[in-house]
């Protein structure tokens, strides 16, 4: 393994271009000296004899200072040759020094104790895994690549003491069965490295056969960071699953996990894709969770998204949750977008994650995915944002939990719209509570109806903490148009002791206007309640 961004051969090859460089401006200069050093004059007059003699002087003077700097580049050149001819034969011998040190090892341990493990090649169409990078120090090898029918990829090698796990292979497409699942990432060097990202999920064969799952991401054993899972294999013709993508890796002591893969598509009629992945957890003293992955793309019912993954324990954000796939438009298919994945939940000191969205409907009334929850908080952080409803009337996900001392209850998700004739707006998530001293989170709105369709209802804000704190406001209700109800405000949430109630959410606008939210109620010993919502 090489330790130098610049080796020898390269610096050689710049030196023959320096010494072409150099041969080409000396030939110039030669030529235009015949030309300007012996200037003859226009004129016998004086003027003339003293501008040619002043003009030939310059010549002589750029000719002498050519000269010198055509030394000194002779000299760079040579310097560079004998460098990195010196620096070649160092190597040489240092890389004969290193082999009688790796060679003990390898015999005795099976790897070395300096270098990076080989790459998996592909015998008789089976991936073979990664080689370990060297104990001390070295990255693993790539998993081969499969290609024998729904074969699954080798595996990443692992690193040592130091460096990165070695990426997994490819899982083989199959014409008549399932496809293979991806390799799994190498894990990372046990004192300092990054997991080795999972390989891709083979294709399903013609027929109902499931797309291979993605492989899992390797894991950080004490500092890095986890790697990012697989994504999964595409599902077969008819109706086959697609795969579902691989699991970030996990963190040891510090550093993020790794995101997970995304859920393989499935394009065809009839066709359900594949779920997220989980994202990976965080380290145990700092990290942040992995995001879930999103799910996959497909006809008839698309795949949820991956959960996010935890933060660390004692500090960290948790990861957001994946979203949901979207439905493509096909006659005759129900066309159901998936769910969002819930957030993960913060450390000690941290928020969690944002919900997941919910992926886009078509076709069907109630067709969207719905939201799903933020995080919860640890004891010092406010809760994730609830995911956004996907169209086709999703519901919003509820806001997550703040923080068990101190921290805000988070915001509830977005009702989602409708999207045939008639659809109602799908209700607004709501806000999330709280524990101690913080502010309940804001409902989310409701989304708006399609034609005759009513708008979504408001969530609810949340509740404040038992000390300190105000509610949170109700979600605004969805409209729709003039043959429609609007949909009804969200109630604001209660204040506790201290603190103002959350204010009422309007409601939506239609032909019959939807009716507005309670406000809640203020605090016991101090605080006004919330204003109720408008029509």
């Amino acid at each position: 393994m090489s330790y130098v961004f610049v080796g020898p051969d390269a610096i050689l090859a710049q030196v023959a271009n320096l010494a072409r460089i150099n041969s080409a401006i000396t030939e110039a200069n030669a030529i235009a000296a015949a030309q300007t050093t012996g200037m003859q004059a226009v004129a016998a007059d004086q003027v003339s004899t003293m501008v040619a003699a002043l003009l030939g002087s310059y010549a002589q003077n750029y000719q002498n200072i050519g000269a010198q700097m055509a030394a000194v580049h002779d000299q760079i050149v040579q310097n560079l040759a004998s460098g990195a001819a010196a620096y070649a034969s160092a190597e040489a011998t240092a890389q004969q020094s290193l082999a009688a040190i790796n060679a003990p090892a390898q015999a005795l341990l099976g790897r070395p104790l300096i270098g990076d493990g080989a790459n998996g090649e592909t015998v008789g169409g089976v991936g073979q895994p990664g080689g370990d990078g060297g104990i001390l120090w070295g990255n693993g090898g790539k998993g081969g690549d499969s290609t024998n029918p729904g074969v699954a990829g080798g595996n990443g090698g692992s690193a040592g003491l130091f460096g990165n796990g070695g990426a997994g292979g490819k899982g083989a497409n199959s014409a008549s069965g399932n496809g293979g699942t991806g390799g799994a990432g190498g894990q990372g060097g046990w004192l300092f490295g990054g997991g080795g990202a999972g390989g891709v999920g083979g294709n399903g064969g013609t027929g109902s056969f499931a797309g291979g799952a993605g492989g899992v991401g390797g894991n950080s054993w004490l500092i890095g960071a986890g790697g990012p899972g697989g994504q999964g294999g595409l599902g077969g013709s008819a109706g086959g699953l697609g795969g579902p993508g691989g699991a970030g890796g996990n963190v040891g002591l510090l550093g993020n996990g790794g995101p997970g893969g995304l859920g393989g598509d499935n394009t065809n009629a009839g066709g359900t894709s594949g779920r997220g992945g989980v994202g990976g957890n965080g380290g145990l003293l700092n990290g942040n969770g992995g995001a879930g992955g999103d799910g996959g793309t497909a006809y008839s019912s698309a795949g949820p998204g991956g959960d996010g993954g935890k933060a660390g324990l004692i500090s960290g954000f948790g990861g957001s949750g994946g979203d949901g796939g979207n439905a493509l438009p096909l006659v005759n298919d129900p066309g159901r977008g998936g769910g969002g994945g819930y957030g993960g939940p913060g450390g000690i000191v941290g928020g969690g994650g944002n919900g997941g969205n919910g992926g886009s409907g078509l076709n069907t009334p109630d067709s969207g995915g719905p939201g799903n929850s933020g995080g919860p908080a640890g004891f010092f952080g406010n809760g994730g944002a609830g995911g956004i409803g996907g169209v086709g009337s999703g519901p919003g996900g509820y806001g997550g939990l703040g923080g068990l001392l101190v921290g805000n209850g988070g915001a509830g998700g977005a009702g989602g719209v409708g999207t045939v004739l008639s659809d109602h707006g799908g209700p607004g998530g709501y806000g999330g509570n709280t524990y101690t001293i913080g502010s309940g989170g804001h409902g989310g709105a409701g989304g708006d109806g399609l034609g005759t369709g009513a708008g979504g209802t408001g969530g609810a804000g949340g509740h404040s903490g038992s000390w300190l704190g105000n509610g949170g406001g109700g979600g605004r209700g969805g409209n729709t148009s003039m043959a429609g109800a609007g949909g009804a405000g969200g109630d604001g949430g209660n204040s506790q002791l201290v603190g103002d109630g959350g204010d009422g959410g309007d409601g939506g606008t239609g032909a019959t206007s939807g009716t507005g939210g309670a406000g809640g109620s203020g605090g016991t010993l101090f605080g006004r309640p919330g204003n109720h919502g408008g029509p």
